[in-house]
């Protein structure tokens, strides 16, 4: 695994980690009245990485940092009220939470393979 590589992870725990807020706070709010859930969307993610790309090379691509405040939150605006108060349906937010979660520790796991193995062939006790 390359270092844009590890990058690119980076800025998916870092998505994954808003989104799991975002989640978790809807799940708080499930009980107060007129509360309307919020998403992050990964596409608008995507299209604010994709509109600051750099290249050295044409055939080098590479990604400019990317923080928080680039992670677009919205309000759902749909206006069933699916928990009988708000919007926010207790199945989906759960089933969108264990989805995150995996996703979290997949990319957490490969950082970390890449970050040993890299410490391994410093100590001189293994290939990359």
């Amino acid at each position: 695994m390359n270092t844009p590589t590890i990058k690119l992870l980076e800025k998916f725990i870092d998505y994954c980690s808003v989104k799991n807020k975002v989640i978790s706070k809807n799940i708080a709010n499930i009980g107060t009245e007129n509360y309307r859930r919020e998403d992050i969307s990964f596409q608008n993610m995507l299209d604010t990485n994709m509109n600051q790309l750099r290249t050295s090379n044409p055939k080098h691509i590479s990604f400019l940092p990317m923080n928080e405040s680039q992670l677009q939150i919205y309000k759902d605006k749909g206006m069933e009220n699916l928990s009988g108060v708000n919007n926010v349906d207790i199945d989906k937010e759960m089933s969108e939470l264990a989805s995150n979660t995996i996703l979290f520790r997949f990319s957490s796991k490969k950082i970390g393979d890449y970050y040993r193995g890299l410490q391994n062939v410093i100590k001189g006790g293994g290939k990359l």
